[in-house]
């Protein structure tokens, strides 16, 4: 009579697991809340709702990013300092909003650094790897990173010779004390602040004269108030999409893996397709009747020259690590001797 009693047990055992897991809720998705000044239908926006689906998607629903478009969230202060509170998980930055909390966030932004793109692809292969293990130890992860392109002077005033821009009122963005140093070095006082003012600035004449990428120009709109652009690049602005390490580590380490290949095929496209972007954007703003000024080989040399007066001044505060900074320096060697027609030409 007993076996038959354990064997009902047995069925009534198993069903009751079977129940149980059946009943058991699905495992919460773990949610990256991350947020970006880019405008939503950006091509920041398009390629980071596109990233958000593929990791859902690979991760079997297991990881999800939720992104904040638009500077809703605040600026890159407010940005950060939400992050320390564990309401946002990550943020995507110009390399200069993460500078205070990684001092070599910015370098490859630094002024007249590359002559062309060709220079910057080259570095990169050769620096990248370092670069974004540089992150970790400040409680980072750089989850990906892109390059936005050259940055160009601009504004609502002629800029036709160093006289000129020396007499406008001249932006330097907030966390950017490379481009603070630079315009100091050329006998500029800039005026500083958070790029979310500088629409309402230009439009009310508080700044005449902003430097930023021919398509991240028209992303913001600044393109309605801008009449003349300098042709001649600035420094190369780099975005990253940056996530606090906590809540990274807190990821299964398969679908960190996964993360990280996501969004770095995500970022590879978005390379492509920025450079694309501002090449219709430069094409876009001459159509739109923005007076072009090209400066002649004497004054690009001595924008260069400020240019490496301001490396030499940052390099002494301590603004960048020196062994990143000599082997930026060895590739652009490297590169240049095997280019040697292309590296003795002016940018």
């Amino acid at each position: 009579m007993n076996k038959p009693r354990s064997g009902l047990h047995a069925v009534l055992a198993a069903l009751l697991v079977l129940l149980g897991s059946l009943a058991a809720p699905a495992q919460a998705a773990q949610v990256l809340k991350i947020a970006t000044i880019a405008p939503e239908g950006s091509g920041w926006m398009r390629e980071m709702r596109a990233c958000a689906a593929a990791l859902k998607e690979r991760t079997e629903g297991r990881v999800e990013l939720k992104f904040y478009p638009g500077g809703v969230m605040g600026n890159d202060v407010a940005v950060l300092r939400k992050m320390k509170l564990g309401q946002l998980q990550g943020g995507a930055f110009a390399g200069a909003e993460l500078s205070g909390v990684y001092a070599d966030a910015q370098i490859y932004s630094l002024p007249f650094l590359f002559r062309d793109q060709a220079e910057v692809d080259y570095v990169r292969s050769k620096v990248d790897a370092e670069f974004r293990a540089g992150f970790e130890p400040t409680g980072l992860v750089a989850l990906g990173f892109a390059g936005a392109g050259f940055a160009y002077l601009m504004g609502t005033r002629p800029l036709g010779s160093r006289e000129e821009l020396i007499a406008t009122k001249v932006w330097a963005p907030q966390a950017d004390v490379y481009a603070q140093v630079t315009f100091q070095a050329g006998g500029i006082q800039p005026i500083v602040l958070p790029i979310t003012d500088v629409y309402p600035s230009l439009t009310t004449g508080l700044i005449e004269t902003v430097g930023n990428t021919p398509s991240g120009t028209i992303a913001f709109q600044w393109h309605t108030r801008i009449k003349h652009l300098v042709d001649f690049p600035l420094t190369y602005v780099m975005g990253i999409v940056a996530v606090d390490k906590k809540a990274f580590d807190r990821l299964d380490p398969a679908d960190q893996a996964i993360a990280r290949e996501v969004v770095d095929a995500g970022m590879a496209r978005l390379d492509a397709a920025t450079r694309k972007d501002n090449e219709g954007a430069f094409v876009a703003l001459e159509k739109q009747g923005i007076a072009f000024f090209r400066p002649d080989a004497q004054e690009r040399q001595f924008w260069i020259s400020i240019g490496e007066k301001a490396r030499e001044t940052l390099a002494e505060r301590g603004a960048f690590s020196p062994g990143l900074y000599a082997k930026i320096q060895a590739a652009l060697a490297e590169y240049r001797a095997a280019h040697p027609a292309a590296a003795g030409a002016t940018p």
